[in-house]
């Protein structure tokens, strides 16, 4: 049984077994017998046989075939199949046609590149173009670089016609996004006047002048079309009106004559009426045959005129050069109209500009169908290509999408609903000024900025202010010890009450017994400022006077009995033995405010659906939510439980945490009535504060 002899060997010896091979491949134009030796080297692996296949093709072509043309084509296709056949690079061969191109004249380099633009499909594939776009566009770049524009006009734009095949229209290398003008295109001309007029001496006789002033107003011209945003300025554009009413004038005053036979005449007469009536197909297929072949006779193309005075006679009188300057009117007067995304907002015509325009672009089209052959013909086929022009400028506004083939839809028997006319941002401005609001092209933008007319004010609104009272916060039960409370009681501290600025001298004071010393000196005062009040509104009465006077004179000698420094932390800090402190907290501390079970039953109906939502910001989790909502039956039986079981069991339940929270959850109208049920029970409480007061005045 014989066994398969696997080879492996260096760089060198693959080299000169594939460069043998390659001969014979290419001779009998078969891929196959690369494959073969390719794949008895099997030890080697195929980085290692790439590279000197790779080489074998270069040197190949280099030194064997760059004198002929057809044999480079057949190189660069068996390349190709190499590929496929993954035993070459994927860009050998446009590596092969840069090769190439670099080596030999422009003459054979035009040749050449007709394999280029025939096997466009092939660099278009996706083994290939992901690899060889940069080289193709790199190996085209080289090209245009040696080629001169004015010499080989037609060659760059088969280069330039190959590149746009090649690469998608939304290529960003290729697109002239913020539509700039090549403003380098500068054309120059110009003599002295005498000068002119002497060489225009010699000129035949034609049925207008051609002096210095038609010549310069003539030439002028170019700079308008080469950047035509120069027309938006007042000076230039007056130029420019004169000049160009001059020219047209003259072309007006200068018919050319049609120099055909009578019967192409005819021919083209017929051509005109197709538009209207039907013509027997034949016929009409016949005279498309005649004009394409009187089109394939002219094969010269000017990419810039010259300017030589001498010219300037015979160049008004050739057809496609009264052809070329009509075209640069039409399209100068279609840039001047267009919205362009990228035109200044300045750049606007005023309504004499925009009649002028109007009036003088119907005479350029009718001198088109006056100048033959097939004026008319070919000034529908200009007014076709503008319009067409419309359409990619309207792509550039939008950003140059990608074009993508339209997905397959199910046929449905109800049409399309009819897309709602949208209003341009001039029109919204417009509205929105005169309602006297703001539109700034976003829903809730626009409506945050029209939530009050004074939206400083709005901020300043009572409504707006979300922070509990510091006496609130510090009675809340919670962790004393925890940072977060005690980073915001300072903050609220240092926001409502200048007990933060106190001044303290013990170094070693620990924040949460500074926060209790500063809640026994807030109950105070605030005990102290309602005993203030209830004396100065019996002011009138004497004894109340009297009494009110003993009252101050009592608090002050229980002051001066009883001043301690609480360990450090308060400098004024009142000294109590342990049954007075007692009693001065009963006193001094309030209870957070809760809600009792038939208030909670009157609120539910307001939070609705939004309990869930409310519980799950209260700290309850999702299984919990759903043990009171199972456990209650009724529509707002779970929204009660939820909050009856919070003001039972959390340390922070309080109706102004409440308020607060659904505030956050712009649960708004439910907020309010908290707010409502708070402002009730203050008042209740002070009521009865003040009837303790007048019980104990009168005790006293």
């Amino acid at each position: 049984m014989s066994k398969t002899i696997e080879k492996s060997t260096d760089f060198t010896g693959l080299h000169a077994a594939f460069s043998k091979s390659l001969t014979e491949a290419f001779e009998k134009n078969d891929v196959q017998i690369l494959r073969k030796v390719y794949d008895s080297y099997a030890n080697n692996s195929d980085h290692d046989k790439k590279a000197p296949m790779d080489q074998a093709f270069r040197e190949i072509l280099m030194f064997q075939l760059s004198d002929n043309v057809d044999s480079i084509g057949k190189l660069v296709k068996l390349s190709v199949q190499a590929v496929r056949s993954e035993i070459v690079s994927v860009t050998i061969p446009v590596v092969l046609l840069g090769d190439i191109f670099e080596t030999v004249t422009l003459d054979k380099c035009e040749k050449i590149f007709n394999y280029v633009e025939e096997m466009v499909e092939v660099w278009k594939e996706e083994i290939f173009f992901s690899s060889c776009k940069n080289n193709i566009l790199r190996m085209c770049n080289d090209l245009l670089r040696r080629l001169s524009r004015a010499q080989n006009t037609v060659f760059c734009g088969r280069i330039l016609l190959f590149l746009s095949k090649f690469f998608p229209f939304s290529e960003r290398s290729g697109l002239n996004i913020v539509s700039e003008f090549n403003l380098e295109n500068v054309t120059d001309y110009g003599v002295d006047g005498k000068d002119l007029d002497d060489t225009l001496e010699d000129i035949e006789d034609i049925p207008i002048k051609i002096d210095y002033n038609l010549y310069c107003k003539f030439w002028s011209l170019q700079d308008f079309f080469r950047n035509p945003n120069q027309c938006y300025s007042k000076a230039s554009w007056k130029m420019f009106q004169t000049h160009a009413t001059t020219v047209l004038e003259s072309f007006s005053s200068f018919k050319l004559e049609d120099l055909r036979s009578a019967s192409a005449q005819l021919e083209d007469n017929n051509d005109d009426l197709n538009d209207k009536m039907d013509l027997d197909i034949s016929f009409t297929m016949d005279f498309k045959n005649e004009i394409d072949q009187s089109v394939q006779k002219v094969d010269h193309f000017f990419a810039k005129f010259l300017t030589n005075p001498k010219l300037l006679a015979l160049q008004l009188s050739d057809a496609n050069f009264r052809r070329a300057v009509l075209v640069q009117f039409l399209i100068l007067f279609q840039y001047l109209q267009l919205t362009v995304k990228f035109k200044a907002e300045s750049n606007t015509l005023t309504p004499a500009q925009s009649d002028f325009i109007k009036e003088t672009e119907a005479k350029v089209y009718q001198l088109l169908e006056e100048t033959p052959p097939n004026g008319k013909r070919f000034s529908r086929t200009v007014r076709h290509m503008l319009q067409r022009e419309e359409m990619w400028n309207n792509w550039k506004n939008d950003g140059c999408k990608e074009f993508k083939k339209p997905e397959e839809s199910v046929s449905d028997d109800k049409p399309p609903p009819a897309k709602r006319e949208r209003k341009t941002l001039g029109d919204c401005l417009r509205d929105a000024n005169r309602q006297g609001k703001f539109f700034l092209g976003n829903d809730v933008l626009t409506r945050l900025w029209n939530y009050s007319p004074d939206n400083l004010q709005a901020c300043k609104s009572e409504e707006r202010n979300f922070l509990p009272q510091v006496e609130t916060y510090l009675e809340s039960f919670r962790d004393k010890t925890d940072t977060s409370f005690e980073w915001r009681a300072l903050r609220l501290l240092a926001r409502q009450s200048p007990h933060f600025f106190t001044f303290i001298n013990s170094p070693s004071y620990k924040i949460s017994d500074y926060l209790d010393a500063v809640r026994k000196r807030l109950a105070k005062d605030r005990l102290d400022a309602a005993k203030q009040a209830a004396i100065n509104s019996n002011g009138t009465n004497a004894e109340s006077t009297t009494s009110s006077g003993e009252i101050q004179e009592n608090l002050h000698e229980q002051e001066a009995e009883h001043e301690v420094n609480d360990e450090g932390v308060l400098e004024d800090e009142e000294e109590t033995n342990d049954l007075d402190k007692g009693e001065e907290d009963n006193n001094a501390h309030t209870k957070p405010l809760t809600a009792s079970r038939e208030q909670i039953e009157e609120l539910a109906p307001l939070i609705g659906d939004d309990w869930k939502k409310l519980g799950k910001k209260l700290g309850y989790a999702a299984d919990e939510l759903l043990y009171f909502e199972t456990e209650n039956a009724d529509r707002d039986g779970g929204c009660v439980a939820m909050l009856v079981n919070w003001f039972a069991d959390d340390d922070d339940a309080s109706l102004d945490n409440l308020a607060y929270t659904m505030e956050g959850l712009e649960i708004n109208t439910a907020a309010k009535a908290v707010k409502a049920l708070i402002d009730r029970l203050a008042a209740k409480s002070a009521q009865k504060e003040a009837e303790s007061e007048e019980k104990m005045e009168t005790n006293e």
